[in-house]
C-alpha cells in the first residue's frame, strides 16, 4: 500500500441519472454530489479518491483490472450489473484489489431478481440501503481494511 492509499469509486450503469431517476428509491442528490461528498470523505480520512462512472459493462471491468497496479481499494456501486455480471466478478477476483460493494437502496427489500448479486461472493464486503451515507460507510471500512 502506498503511503495515501488510493481509492477508486466506481458507479455503474444509470448512475450518472441520479437525482433525477426514481428520487424515492435513490435520493434527491446527483452523481457529481456524491463524487464530492467522496473526495471529502477521502481527504477527512487521508485517502486519494478517484471516481469513475459508465453504463458500459466493459469500462467497468478495464478499471476493476487496471485497479490492480493503481489502487488499494475500490468502491463498487455496479448497478444493475450487480445481478447479471460474471464478467465483473471474475474481473475482482483477477485484480486481487479488495472491493467493497455499494447500493443506495437495499437489493434484498426489493424485487426478487435484485436479491442475488455476482458481487457479493468476492467483495470483502456490502453496504446497502443507507443512500449516499453508505459511500462514507464504505469508505470507512476500506480505510479500515487497509491498515489491518
Amino acid at each position: 500500500m502506498s503511503s495515501i492509499p488510493k481509492i477508486l469509486v466506481i458507479n455503474g450503469p444509470n448512475l450518472n441519472m441520479l437525482g433525477l431517476r426514481q428520487p424515492e428509491v435513490y435520493g434527491s442528490e446527483s452523481l457529481s454530489d456524491v463524487e464530492n461528498r467522496c473526495q471529502q470523505k477521502g481527504t477527512s480520512l487521508n485517502l486519494e479518491v478517484t471516481c469513475k462512472q459508465s453504463n458500459m459493462e466493459g469500462d467497468i471491468v478495464t478499471w476493476i483490472q487496471q485497479a490492480r497496479n493503481d489502487y488499494d481499494g475500490i468502491l463498487l456501486n455496479a448497478g444493475a450489473y450487480t445481478h447479471t455480471s460474471v464478467a465483473i466478478h471474475d474481473a475482482i477476483l483477477s485484480s486481487e484489489t479488495p472491493v467493497i460493494e455499494v447500493h443506495l437502496s437495499n437489493i434484498h427489500a426489493r424485487e426478487e431478481f435484485r436479491h442475488h448479486s455476482y458481487i457479493s461472493p468476492v467483495a470483502i464486503g456490502m453496504i446497502c440501503g443507507f443512500g449516499t451515507l453508505g459511500y462514507d460507510m464504505a469508505m470507512d471500512a476500506m480505510k479500515a481494511h487497509l491498515q489491518k
